[in-house]
């Protein structure tokens, strides 16, 4: 992974405040094993699929594998983009698979999932920024498996409304866009993106009439009160559900941790994005976006 010079003197100061080497026992989490988990595992390679459960090395893996939920990662899987946290491979992608839309509906018909999660790498390199791919894929899961919910989580795409309209022609029942950390932390975690365009994004979907979601990782260097303050402009723009889980460094190039939130904080933020009027706050250790996103697709809000 290559890092910029912010990237560079964040590893560099939290270093010097010790590596945190052991993680606090309400972060340990079970091995992916099971026969479900097995049959996922087998569906995903003989459709040539990828997911970010694996991609991006998620803790509710096993979890959910053995619940037959899955989050597919479209696109491919090499990102245009280079966050400090991600654990997706940077460079330049392949040829845009065409075929892929297809082989993602028959393995949510063939799973007999009631409810999915689409997301995908960032591809900057494409006009559309892939959401012609988004938007058939959502088509064909809906033509093939009519009972499934589906959310999609999305990048930026630049904050072009053309792509944003090119969703809406097969929207989803969910759209999901993460802001991921504090806006002065965004130099480090996200150097591509802008907070506040993420916000539009967000704005602009909920006033089209869509169920809106977003997530944040803490433990990364921001503040609680930096995540009170993300809670509160998330609401004033319209999202209507907020995942906040802890950041773990998913290899030695990436950011470190820096601290484990326990689990007081994690409950005083579920409480407060509730108080500010938020209408669904998953707040624990392990949370990750698409954490009891089935739940979400169906409660009424």
């Amino acid at each position: 992974m290559k890092i910029n010079s912010f990237q560079k003197r964040y590893k560099e100061e939290v270093e010097k405040q010790g590596v945190l080497t052991h993680r606090p026992p309400w972060l340990k989490v079970k091995l992916p094993v099971g026969e479900n988990f097995s049959d996922v595992y087998r569906l995903m390679r003989e459709n040539n699929l990828n997911t970010v459960c694996e991609e991006a090395r998620c803790p509710n893996i096993s979890e959910c594998w053995n619940h037959r939920t899955a989050t597919f990662m479209i696109l491919g899987d090499i990102c245009t983009r280079s966050c400090g946290f991600c654990a997706v491979k940077m460079g330049m992608p392949s040829v845009l698979d065409k075929d892929e839309p297809r082989r993602v509906a028959e393995a949510v018909k063939n799973l007999n999932l009631r409810h999915c999660v689409i997301t995908s790498v960032n591809r900057d390199e494409l006009k559309d920024g892939g959401a012609s791919i988004f938007a058939e894929t959502v088509r064909l899961i809906n033509e093939t498996s009519p009972d499934c919910t589906v959310e999609i989580l999305i990048p930026d795409f630049k904050g072009d409304e053309e792509a944003f309209e090119i969703i809406m022609k097969h929207p989803p029942h969910i759209l999901n866009h993460n802001v991921e950390t504090v806006p002065r932390l965004y130099p480090v975690v996200r150097p591509q993106a802008k907070y506040k365009r993420s916000l539009e994004l967000i704005r602009w979907f909920k006033n089209r009439g869509l169920r809106t979601k977003s997530g944040i990782m803490v433990g990364i260097g921001e503040t609680n009160e930096e995540v009170i303050d993300v809670m509160k402009d998330l609401y004033e723009y319209g999202c209507d559900i907020v995942t906040i889980g802890q950041y773990l460094q998913p290899t030695r190039e990436h950011l470190p941790v820096h601290r484990f939130v326990s689990l007081e904080e994690f409950e005083y933020f579920r409480i407060e994005g509730l108080k500010i009027g938020l209408k669904i706050v998953e707040s624990a250790p392990l949370v990750r976006s698409s954490y009891h996103a089935d739940k979400h697709a169906r409660e009424n809000l």
